[in-house]
């Protein structure tokens, strides 16, 4: 039985991710990458097949304890049984550094070892195929199990008794054993000196990587968790990173709102490479600037979001042979917002791209050259800022003159001006300062409802929309503006409900919204603190801290009646919201001494 509220951890190199539950089993794992088939799709409930899982199982069990090795992706897993009986198991995926370049196969290492007691144990290995539509063939070897998957050959090399694993027998954990699934390649080498020293590099990778992350007083083990989880879902080959790591986990109970979220958002991407750049974390935030990049320079035209690999085309389907989660389907393959129209894209592209321009740490920083290829995007943005999109929340039935969007197009403008100063490029200063002052005048005319006291979801519109309390964070407006504060405070009222914020509360193509937008959330700590409310910033902040899993993990949504998480996990976003916060909150070192 899956836990509730999504009590899993994840671990990965940048290759692909895996999600373990509490009992120590393999839930979910695309192969060999992000957007691959999940060989272990347990998570979303396979019809017809048992299996899709890795499992360590115990007999009698009791209970478990289950923690990361400090300042790394490596989970440690404890599980007891009903006679006194403990198992260890240890789950990482390795990486380190050989040769000048990351070594990262799509690989994971189960070490399995005995601390108390005669634990019986039983290891089920059961990967299904075509999502879950069907068992794949298997061969054996006297060490190996091998797995034919579509396009991808699975291999599991072990110590354990294939036998044991070929007919889920249980056996008594006498001694450490090692598990390596991967790639089809036989080990040259033992398989105990392999798995730790993988282990020993995999844990010495990620307290060097974390040693350097820019950190604030306050709140250190939730950032450093938080900034490993932003990691683990970047793709190293094109540098995306993804939204999350699942597929088809509902924003709410039974709601529908079943989306595949392995796909790389641009809307997200200015705040993604703002927390790279404040974390220090600048290898990170070249290599997915480099993949913004190469999506930046085409015709200029952009859509929502792209697979891993730059792919344009993310066509949806509906899976049959997968029940979802707690059996709440559909579980959707791809995803139709590519076909969207979201004109915030462009200011989002171009915000982030600005690090190119002002940050002497990058290798390769923006030149003239790398400006032209930029301002095909803020014609376009500078064309559509009044034009009607599905806007931020890509809502699916309906278009208009987004807010926020017009604001976004306006970033579009403002930053290029800005980058043309900086490259003393005059003539081009002037032109984009003219286009960003005329996008602005009209959205503060249009925008901000007087009747109402406060800015709209839409020009000339009523409602409120939780994107409006980015305003004065992307500097569309100051944030001491008291038709900013007013907002704030608006937002508050309308859209809060205990601790956590909806998004919107107007009905959607779906009906109403049931549960808080954890990022929101975030935004809305963000803005009281911008405004003064200090205090209640930190105290909403250590309420939705106290929200996240028992590994310090955060999925896409919260439900407001038990705060239990719903939607993908674990959502980038979601993450990046938390460390930002965490920044502009904590004390800083001067006042701690």
């Amino acid at each position: 039985m899956l836990q509730a509220n999504l009590e899993m951890g994840v671990i990965g190199n940048g290759s692909f991710g895996a999600l373990i539950d509490r009992h120590a089993r393999v839930v979910w794992s695309c192969l060999p990458a992000f957007d691959g088939d999940p060989a272990f799709c347990a998570l979303l409930s396979p019809r017809g097949h048992d299996g899709g899982d890795f499992a360590i199982e115990l007999e009698d069990y009791a209970g478990s304890e289950q923690h990361y090795i400090t300042n790394t992706a490596i989970l440690r897993t404890v599980l007891r049984d009903a006679h006194g009986g403990q198992v260890e198991v240890i789950d990482f995926a390795p990486r380190w550094r050989r040769n000048d370049r990351f070594y990262r196969p799509p690989s994971l290492i189960r070490r399995i070892r005995p601390l108390a007691g005669n634990p019986r144990i039983r290891v089920l290995a059961r990967p299904l195929a075509d999502w879950g539509a069907r068992v794949p063939e298997c061969t054996w070897g006297s060490n190996h199990l091998r797995w034919l998957l579509p396009g991808f050959t699975l291999r599991l090399t072990t110590d354990v008794p294939v036998r044991f694993i070929r007919e889920a027998l249980p056996f008594v954990l006498a001694h450490p054993m090692e598990l390596v699934l991967g790639v089809d390649e036989p080990l040259d080498r033992s398989l105990a000196s392999y798995a730790q020293e993988a282990q020993q590099r995999t844990e010495d990778y990620w307290r060097e990587w974390t040693r350097y992350l820019s950190i604030p007083l306050e709140w250190q083990d939730a950032v450093i968790r938080s900034a490993i989880t932003l990691k683990l879902c970047q793709y190293e080959d094109s540098g995306a990173i993804i939204a999350a790591m699942t597929t088809s986990i509902p924003e709410a109970p039974g709601s529908a709102r079943n989306w595949d979220y392995r796909y790389c958002w641009l809307r997200d991407a200015a705040f993604v490479v703002r927390t790279l750049n404040r974390l220090g974390a600048t290898r990170t935030m070249e290599d997915f600037l480099r993949y913004i990049f190469n999506l930046a320079t085409t015709d200029g035209s952009l859509q929502p979001l792209y697979g891993i690999g730059l792919e344009e085309r993310l066509d949806e389907h509906e899976v049959p042979s997968l029940a979802g989660y707690r059996g709440m389907g559909p579980v959707r393959r791809g995803n139709l917002a590519w076909l969207q129209r979201q004109h915030d894209v462009y200011g989002s592209v171009v915000l982030a791209s600005t690090q190119l321009f002002f940050d002497q740490r990058l290798n390769d920083p923006g030149d003239v050259h790398t400006f032209a290829r930029l301002e095909p995007l803020g014609e376009r943005a500078y064309a559509l800022h009044d034009v009607p999109d599905a806007g931020l929340w890509e809502f699916r039935g309906r278009t208009a003159v987004h807010t926020y969007t017009a604001a976004m197009c306006w970033a579009a403008c403002d930053r290029l001006a800005k980058i043309a100063v900086r490259l003393e490029l005059g003539e081009r200063a002037t032109l984009w300062r003219e286009r960003a002052d005329h996008i602005r005048e009209r959205v503060l005319a249009r925008g901000w409802n007087a009747q109402r006291g406060h800015f709209t979801d839409t020009l000339d519109g009523t409602h409120l929309d939780a994107s409006l309390l980015l305003l004065a964070d992307i500097g569309f407006i100051d944030a001491d503006d008291p038709r900013y504060v007013a907002t704030v405070e608006a937002i508050g009222h309308g859209l809060r409900r205990g601790d956590a914020l909806f998004r919107y509360v107007a009905p959607d193509d779906f009906g109403a919204p049931e549960t808080s937008f954890t990022i929101c959330t975030f935004w809305y700590i963000d803005a009281l603190a911008a405004i003064g409310r200090m205090d209640e910033a930190r105290a909403l902040f250590e309420s939705v801290l106290a929200r996240r899993n028992h590994l310090g993990l955060l999925s896409e949504d919260l439900a407001f009646s038990d705060g239990e998480q719903w939607g993908n996990f674990p959502q980038t976003y979601s993450h990046v919201g938390l460390i930002t916060a965490a920044m502009r909150l904590s004390r800083s070192w001067q006042e701690a001494s």
